[in-house]
């Protein structure tokens, strides 16, 4: 099976039925919008097929739709949709939208990402209130001088839930490349807002009920078949070759609930898959655990318009493309700066190494990738998603971490031994500052007597 580079964008997108939308009469909206940066839609989708094993590696996306178990399949909640324009002389601003009353602050920073002029097309997730937004940028040249010789625009949607929102990208890609040919026409997306919009159940005056945000599971549910409604084939896979052994790293940071930071140029569509993937790294699925720890919130792409949001969060996982963020210190615990993962406090610094146990740790992931993969050459009708070894290796390894961890506190003399911290996959030595940060975040009472090797 051919090797792919993170260059490549993911895997081939697998498109569900043709969307087919009646015409409807083309709304009016005036625009409205603040100055602010540029922003890039990927080429057009292609009908997954099998690739044969001297096949390049493609650059396309593959999002599963077939990938909801959750008994029933989650009902369509699109609240908004939108277009944002770049406009040369005042920035961007949201051109239309509906319904026309919404409150879409920011949304035109949300979806063009900083520094998105550079890029042909991009796609973006984001937060939006108690909304998850995802948008399709692209970026045209034209002979306008009034445009500066390109025409840059995103076409988006807002959810309370960002699980199917990968549903709508090939609309959602169409319609901006739509948007950049014949400007002004809204009416499939009128009469794609019609048939979608979700009913938010207002209440009397500013006490209105919004829907629940869904999160990726907390860690104290009963959560795997919740986690496997999203993720894109492809994206597990090149997250653990991108980061390699540091995955291990941001597997500690992220069970730590960490307030996680990634920075990376444009495109941003692969990173907010980052996101996503180091949240999928802190699942535990044991009842009793995570009472006290904060829930791991993907926010995926902010930008400075969030740092007031940011500010007042004890835990997230997000991507910018922005490098000021990287001196705003107070914001972040922990700074990825494409391969190099960092962090600025002391007492997390010992988090930073890589032990005898995450080494062994990574040998056995790739050992159990590699049997995955070659099953898949041998045998043409075995399909065996990598995506779920790669969620159910890191399920197994904290459920183990912390149902070792409830015997030990339910014993009578609460001792947690070196012998404890092997039989969880852990080093003795090196994990020992890991396994006490653990212990308080999550406020499990035992009495770790492994020896510091620092001390005397």
């Amino acid at each position: 099976m051919v090797e792919q580079g993170d260059a490549a964008p993911l895997l081939r997108w697998a498109e569900g039925p043709a969307v087919s939308l009646p015409q409807a009469p083309q709304p009016q909206a005036g625009g409205r919008g603040r100055g602010g940066g540029g922003g890039g839609a990927r080429p057009a989708a292609e009908p997954r097929r099998r690739r044969e094993p001297e096949e390049p590696a493609p650059s396309e996306v593959l999002l599963q739709p077939g990938r909801l178990e959750l008994g029933d399949v989650e009902e369509d909640q699109v609240v908004a949709v939108f277009v944002v324009t770049f406009d040369p002389r005042s920035g961007n601003m949201v051109e239309w939208c509906l319904p026309q009353d919404i409150d879409l602050e920011g949304v035109e920073f949300k979806s063009m990402a900083s520094g998105s002029h550079k890029v042909q097309s991009d796609f973006i997730y984001f937060r939006k209130g108690p909304f998850f937004g995802l948008a399709c940028f692209a970026n045209m040249p034209v002979e306008s001088e009034l445009e500066r010789g390109a025409r840059m625009k995103s076409v988006g949607i807002l959810s309370p839930s960002y699980t199917l929102l990968y549903r709508y990208m090939h609309f959602l890609e169409n319609q901006v490349r739509h948007q950049l040919e014949m400007p002004g026409h809204y009416s499939h997306l009128a009469a794609f807002y019609e048939d979608k919009k979700g009913v938010l159940h207002a209440g009397p005056g500013r006490g209105s009920s919004l829907p629940p945000v869904y999160w990726l599971p907390s860690i104290h549910q009963y959560m795997y078949p919740e986690m496997k409604i999203t993720h894109p084939a492809g994206c597990m896979s090149q997250f653990i070759k991108f980061f390699g052994e540091q995955i291990l790293i941001l597997w500690k940071f992220a069970l730590l609930r960490k307030r996680i930071l990634i920075f990376s140029p444009p495109p941003v569509g692969i990173v907010c898959y980052r996101v996503y993937c180091c949240c999928c790294l802190a699942n535990v699925s044991l009842p009793g655990i995570g009472g006290t720890i904060p829930e791991s919130k993907p926010f995926f792409y902010v930008n400075v318009a969030d740092i007031e949001s940011l500010e007042v969060e004890v835990s997230y996982v997000a991507c910018t493309t922005e490098k000021i963020f990287e001196e705003k210190r107070e914001l972040y615990d922990v700074y990825v700066d494409n391969q190099n993962v960092k962090t600025h406090h002391d007492h997390l610094q010992p988090l930073l190494k890589i032990n005898s146990a995450d080494r062994e740790k990574y040998r056995r992931l790739n050992e159990q990738r590699q049997m995955l993969l070659y099953s898949q050459e041998v045998e043409e009708d075995y399909n065996p998603c990598e995506e779920d070894l790669f969620v159910l290796f890191f399920l197994e390894q904290n459920n183990r971490i912390f149902q070792t961890l409830l015997e030990v506190s339910a014993s009578q003399d609460k001792t947690l031994t070196a012998e404890h911290a092997r039989g969880m996959g852990l080093d003795p030595q090196g994990d020992r500052s890991f396994l006490m940060d653990l212990l308080e975040a999550y406020g499990i009472d035992v009495m770790l007597v492994i020896d510091n090797p620092c001390c005397p």
